[in-house]
């Protein structure tokens, strides 16, 4: 008997499986290829195309006042529908796009951010620590496993970063010690684990296959693991897996509140503040960008605007 055809949702979240995209962006085209058929009335993609993305993404424009950037998402999980999903090409698509604005990031200064880092304790504080001293993202940060701690070499190996890259930034020193004695309970926690019959954690790709006892490794374990165990939500797998992101903005947000700035902070900012900083010391934007994980130097310049002193280093007459 022919089982039957899955879910077009389903669908969606094997190609993006086969792809190897990360679990967020898995939910979030999810989420939007959800919308753009309740959009328009539950009809079935296969039986629209370009007039009816174009009315949805100008809809979010228009009538809901999404950012660019949310908009651009939601084309690029309709595009990934119709190519990878339903093998149809869908020409250009010619709708009202949001207006991009010009971003300029919040940016501490060295003593903010050693205040705010000051406020937060436990384990938020050594996963904030490494954000502001590697320049980490706040999910790079979670997903730290182990074996990307290089003490020897003082550095941290970012995998499948943003956009699949990897790239190697500094571990700081002051941290080290602190680190260091943070993974022996870590360890500790694990081997309590594997004892009650659990201790495994969900691997990247194929590596379950591939080496089956794998994921009980010590060297595979998370660095800043979960409090509690749980059902991993792609292979039903019971685990201890890392530690929820809002458990760290939640800690960062109390911080900046005990710290009274005026500021609009939150976990990005340190990774914007470390950009900043590394250029205020002299550090070239190449190296900036390596450590960073951009792919074009563009991305890395805007951070050079904290360096323009009011008006590209002009004098206010206001001043003496």
């Amino acid at each position: 008997m022919q089982p039957p055809p899955k879910k077009l949702l389903d669908q969606v979240r094997d190609a993006i499986r086969l792809k190897h995209y990360a679990y967020r962006t898995e939910e979030t085209y999810v989420q939007w290829i959800r919308r753009y058929i309740l959009f328009h009335n539950k009809r079935h993609p296969k039986d629209m195309g370009r007039a009816e993305i174009e009315a949805f993404l100008t809809h979010l424009a228009v009538h809901e006042q999404v950012a660019a950037s949310t908009q651009n998402q939601a084309l690029n999980a309709l595009l990934f529908l119709y190519r990878e999903v339903l093998k149809l090409e869908v020409s250009q698509v010619n709708a009202i796009r949001a207006k991009r604005t010009q971003y300029l990031p919040t940016v501490l200064t060295k003593e903010e951010a050693l205040t705010v880092i000051q406020n937060i304790d436990g384990v938020p504080q050594r996963v904030v620590k490494l954000l502001y001293g590697g320049g980490l993202r706040l999910s790079e940060g979670l997903r730290l496993r182990v074996k990307d701690i290089d003490f020897a070499q003082h550095q941290i190996i970012i995998r499948d970063g943003k956009g699949s890259k990897s790239r190697v930034t500094m571990l700081p020193s002051s941290v080290t010690d602190e680190l260091r004695d943070h993974l022996v309970g870590v360890k500790r926690q694990h081997q309590q684990d594997l004892g009650r019959g659990f201790g495994a954690v969900p691997l990247p790709f194929a590596l379950e296959r591939k080496y089956p006892n794998a994921n009980r490794e010590w060297i595979w374990q998370f660095v800043f693991p979960s409090s509690h165990i749980a059902k991993d939500p792609r292979s039903d797998l019971m685990c201890r897996h890392h530690m929820h992101e809002s458990s760290i903005q939640k800690a960062v947000k109390q911080a900046v509140r005990a710290a009274k700035l005026t500021k609009r902070v939150g976990c990005h900012t340190f990774r914007h503040s470390f950009a900043t900083h590394l250029l205020q010391s002299g550090y070239d934007i190449r190296t900036i960008q390596e450590l960073l994980g951009h792919k074009d130097v563009k991305t890395t310049m805007i951070y050079t605007h904290v360096l323009n002193r009011g008006g590209q280093g002009v004098r206010s007459p206001l001043d003496p």
